[in-house]
């Protein structure tokens, strides 16, 4: 065989050769783009809060008892949450025609025993009301009859005073005790907005 032709057959393979590995590297690659698994699409911002209607007690617009506004908040997580999340919404006041029935103040603490709930509500709860026995009275109910519409296991609120009893807020209502809800306050419509009638409820004794 000729020094010639021995060169061509070794060129033949070494071009054989680099064709074969250049398609062995493209098949490679394909297969490893393949198996690389898929992007995960980007998680989503989660899941929207739920939340619950509460039914809070506000003045009526003759100023003669209370009356029921319905309103949407955050879901509470517990007995205590709740209440505070209550006596915020009436802080805020109404957002209807009904009446203010709490001053700016600040909610200190709640506690909870058994079936009744302590408050301990700020100085400006006091210095905020206005005088005469109807307002105190009120004041107080809305946020009794409140805690107790919405949290059916609490049957009776005892107020502190930045964390002291307090006889009386102005003088008129003794606050010594835990009150009990007094639903013969409520002069709303038998009917609320929503068309949903609400039960009876027996007035305290």
């Amino acid at each position: 065989m000729s020094k010639r032709r021995r060169s061509g057959r070794l060129f033949l393979l070494v071009a054989f050769l680099c064709c074969a590995g250049a398609l062995g590297l493209l098949m490679f690659n394909k297969y490893d783009q393949r198996s690389q698994a898929p992007t995960s699409p980007a998680a989503p911002q989660g899941e929207a809060v739920s939340s619950r209607v509460v039914v809070l007690y506000f003045a009526a617009p003759d100023g003669g008892g209370l009356m029921r506004e319905s309103r949407e908040i955050d879901a509470c997580a517990d007995q205590v949450a709740c209440i505070r999340a209550v006596i915020t919404e009436l802080i805020k006041g109404p957002m209807g025609e009904l009446g203010p029935t709490l001053p700016q103040t600040v909610v200190n603490r709640i506690t909870v025993a058994g079936g009744s709930a302590t408050v301990d509500l700020g100085e400006g709860f006091v210095s905020g009301l206005p005088g005469g026995s109807s307002s105190e009275m009120t004041a107080v109910y809305s946020i009794v009859n409140s805690i107790a519409a919405n949290v059916p296991s609490i049957t009776g609120v005892k107020f502190l005073i930045d964390g002291r009893e307090s006889a009386t807020l102005k003088g008129n209502l003794d606050l010594r005790r835990p009150l009990n809800p007094d639903f013969s306050l409520d002069k709303s419509p038998a009917v609320t907005t929503k068309g949903e009638s609400l039960p009876p409820r027996e007035p305290a004794k």
